[in-house]
């Protein structure tokens, strides 16, 4: 009797599983301190060459089911002990093996380091940190110890040189306020994206007000964690995805350790940074005080900023801590004001405005609790809040260009913000069938406040932030006076599912609950036209908005060997219209009353990976596509002045493609070589981008191309070093972009709309480091590039806001 050929394949297909399933075997072990024999628990053991990874429990115990019969490599990893690697033969007929570490407790003598200190090229995000899922998502991790780069004046565009597509916005040379866009996403104060320090929010109003009027100082930061849309999930809703600044931790092995870095440069800046930090038995503590000051490029832009920060930890037991954390920041900033085109072709260091100025005074309060629950599950409890308050006082009239005589009254605008909120989520791993998966459950509950004031401030010049009354006022017409609370409920879950050693999905899902009130009054001033008041108007509103929706995205990802990964992702994205933004009047701007929710999708498909010791790199494409996009579109007034007009476009659809790679050239010719003294690695950062409004019911926009999206968006650089001397140059290049939906090409008397021209800025920095001591010196903008990053419709502008000319900075820091 003859059988087909399929089938007689099968029957051995089958043979072959039961087989293997015959072969596999079970591990178990017990781990323990080599000098007192007490169990270590909390120990990973992870079985190289697959994704199997065990915990000890209490006892030091541990268990691996369905080990493939053979020989097999064990690593182990434990806090506070030196990590171990071990080869057993499995299986081990029902034994429990015993495996001892060894505490990292020595004395070391002083050693030259030879090799550079910085891990070579662009680093990701682990699939799965402490109760967080990263597995599949384009994501990117900054280290500011790894750079030489400018870190007192927090240079956006040096510290993240690294991030492909990024579109920095430079408003100020202390940078105090952090402004980064991509893939089409307005940069002002990084409003696009979630952005939190140690994992809770420090924006106004997560909600109502988004944006970020305090920066952690990037002196203070061990990490700064990047991921684009697909954290949508896990941390909130919008397009640009999750920006979170890691702090540093407390010195573990230390009592006392203490850092000062003090930096002096160009236009009277000054910057003393010092920290704290220890361990005393199962307490430990770090924090830190910043002073900065500076008179600025331009004539009128004087700051002065502090900020303070504590971080206290206590260890109950192995499996269980608490921390609390306060932070705050202060500042005042005189603001030059924007320049017309016409003016920033005279002489882009001018400034016409002496009376404008901003203050914050910002305070943030979190406690966290951490239980290790098993040695598979984790349970984490944020509890955080915000109290702080936003000023800006300035005379800025739709005509950039008029100059400010005193006589007239300041436009003054304060915001009054008290928030908090809960967040907790549960990470395990389990056993599905014969692979091992990840289960990450979350909730949120947020409560938002935000008090609005918009009125008429004195005629003086300094920074006199008190409210005067509407009678006789001169030039200012709008005033308003508001309130925002805004409730927000979510919960969430990711599962990652590894379908084989090379393999997994991670599908994820998000309940959102949203509920925005708005209720106050807004009036304005009618004046006859000699410019006498004719009457003052005043109307009482009161809005309810609220919506439920679920979000869902997925994940895969594929790696062929450790070393190279092909991820992919789809999530979608949703952004609630802000009720505040809708009340500030602007004198360059109208709002539209009729706005909606933004919605769309982020997708992603990349290639990111390693080559020997040589090369490191990340190539993804990507698309966004947003439904009702918020914009702004050329429109003009009763005297045919230009104003910029926000409201929904239209849908928009925004492709490219994001590439990092980074080459170490001494390494790439002979990549088993040790390292010597010597290191030179050049880096490169290009995105091509396509941005384009596929429909849109305003005429003239369908078919434009989409605001703040520079076709071509390059940084270049190198590093070289001998022993404990180090340098790198880098060239950030950004081509000529929109501020509008219109592509308007003249910007007329406001200047606030027109086109960006694309610039060119070259960096340099140095250090040199022995022991204690470390010297730090770069030069921004070497080659005195006149160039700028956007035209500012109300504070610090209206107008165009030049970017800095060339200065030099040097810092001496130590540490013992």
């Amino acid at each position: 009797m003859r059988f087909p050929v399929s089938s007689v394949a099968l029957v051995v297909s089958v043979l072959a599983s039961f087989s293997a399933l015959a072969q596999q075997a079970s591990l178990r072990g017990r781990v323990r301190e080599a000098d007192t024999g007490r169990p270590v628990a909390g120990c990973e053991v992870y079985v190289r060459g697959s994704r199997q990874i065990a915990r000890t429990d209490s006892a030091g115990l541990f268990t691996i089911a369905r080990l493939s019969a053979g020989r097999q490599q064990l690593q182990f990893s434990s806090i506070g002990h030196e990590p171990f690697k071990t080869e057993v033969e499995a299986p081990t007929d029902g034994l429990v093996l015993d495996f001892t570490l060894t505490r990292r407790e020595r004395q070391l003598k002083e050693v030259v380091v030879a090799a550079p200190a910085t891990r070579f090229g662009p680093q990701h995000l682990r699939e799965v940190e402490g109760t967080a899922i990263f597995a599949a998502k384009k994501s990117d991790v900054i280290v500011p110890d790894n750079l030489v780069a400018n870190l007192a004046t927090n240079n956006a565009r040096q510290v993240y040189a690294r991030v492909a597509g990024l579109n920095i916005w430079e408003n100020d040379q202390g940078g105090l306020q952090l402004s980064i866009g991509g893939r089409g996403l307005d940069p002002n104060r990084t409003s696009n994206f979630n952005v939190r320090q140690n994992n809770y929010d420090i924006s106004a109003d997560a909600l109502g007000y988004p944006e970020s009027y305090y920066t952690p100082p990037i002196e203070a930061i061990r990490r700064i964690q990047l991921v684009r849309g697909a954290a949508s999930l896990q941390y909130g809703t919008q397009f640009g995805g999750l920006l979170n600044f890691e702090l540093r931790a407390p010195e573990p092995d230390k009592t006392v350790s203490v850092v000062s870095r003090q930096t002096a440069g160009s236009y009277g800046f000054f910057n003393s940074f010092n920290s704290v930090s220890g361990t005393i038995k199962r307490l430990s503590y770090y924090t830190f005080a910043q002073y900065k000051r500076g008179d600025g490029w331009r004539p009128n832009s004087h700051f002065d900023s502090k900020t303070a920060y504590a971080d206290v930890r206590y260890q109950f037991t192995e499996s269980f801590k608490v921390g609390a954390q306060i932070t705050h920041l202060d500042y005042l900033a005189q603001q030059p004001g924007g320049l017309s085109d016409a003016q920033y072709a005279a002489d882009a260091r001018q400034s016409n405005r002496e009376r404008n100025w901003f203050a914050v005074d910002w305070n943030l309060f979190n406690a966290s609790a951490d239980w290790k629950l098993s040695p598979q599950a984790n349970l984490n409890v944020l509890a955080f809040g915000l109290r702080a308050t936003r000023k800006s006082l300035g005379f800025r009239p739709n005509q950039v260009a008029l100059p400010d005589d005193d006589s007239y009254l300041r436009d003054l605008i304060t915001g009054d913000f008290r928030n908090y909120g809960v967040e907790a989520r549960y990470l395990s791993r389990y056993a599905l069938g014969q692979k091992t998966g990840v289960l990450l459950l979350g909730t949120r509950y947020y409560h938002g406040y935000n008090h609005s004031i918009q009125g008429f401030g004195p005629k003086g010049r300094g920074a006199d932030f008190h409210f005067v009354g509407p009678e006789g006022v001169t030039f200012t017409n709008s005033f308003s006076d508001f309130e925002f609370p805004n409730q927000n409920v979510a919960v969430f879950a990711e599962n990652i599912f590894y379908l084989s050693d090379k393999v997994s999905v991670t599908p994820g899902v998000r309940y959102e609950y949203i509920r925005t009130t708005s209720r106050g009054s807004y009036g304005n001033v009618i004046r006859d036209n000699a410019g006498n008041i004719d009457a003052i108007r005043q109307t009482e509103e009161q809005r309810l908005s609220p919506r439920g929706f679920v979000l869902g995205g997925i994940g895969l990802s594929y790696k062929p060997v450790e070393t190279r990964e092909l991820y992919g992702n789809i999530s979608q994205n949703y952004r609630s219209i802000t009720f505040s933004d809708m009340r500030i009047a602007n004198p360059s701007a109208v709002i539209d009353p009729n706005l909606q929710d933004e919605r769309g999708f982020t997708a992603d498909l990349g290639l990111r990976g390693e080559q020997g010791q040589w090369l490191t790199y990340d190539v993804s494409l990507f698309a966004l596509q947003y439904g009702n996009r918020i914009g702004e579109v050329q429109t003009y007034d009763a005297l045919e002045r230009v104003l910029r007009r926000r409201g929904n476009i239209g849908r928009a659809l925004i492709l490219g493609v994001e590439s990092y790679a980074e080459v170490d050239l001494l390494r790439a010719g002979r990549p088993a070589a040790e390292p010597g003294r010597w290191s030179l690695a050049v880096l490169g950062n290009l995105a091509l981008t396509r941005g384009r409004y596929t429909q849109s019911e305003i005429p003239g926009v369908t078919g434009k191309q989409v605001e703040f999206v520079p076709a071509v968006n390059l940084k270049a650089g190198a590093r070289a070093g001998y022993g404990p001397f180090k340098g790198s140059v880098q060239i950030t290049h950004l081509s000529k972009q929109y501020s509008d939906a219109t592509n308007a090409e003249l910007g007329g008397i406001s200047a606030v709309i027109g086109p960006i021209p694309a610039y060119s800025v070259l960096d340099v920095s140095a250090s040199w480091e022995r022991r204690w001591l470390k010297l730090e010196g770069s030069i921004n903008n070497l080659a005195s590039t006149i160039y700028f990053t956007r035209r500012a419709t109300g504070y610090p502008g209206p107008g165009i806001l030049p970017g800095d000319g060339r200065s030099f900075f040097l810092t001496v820091a130590v540490k013992w």
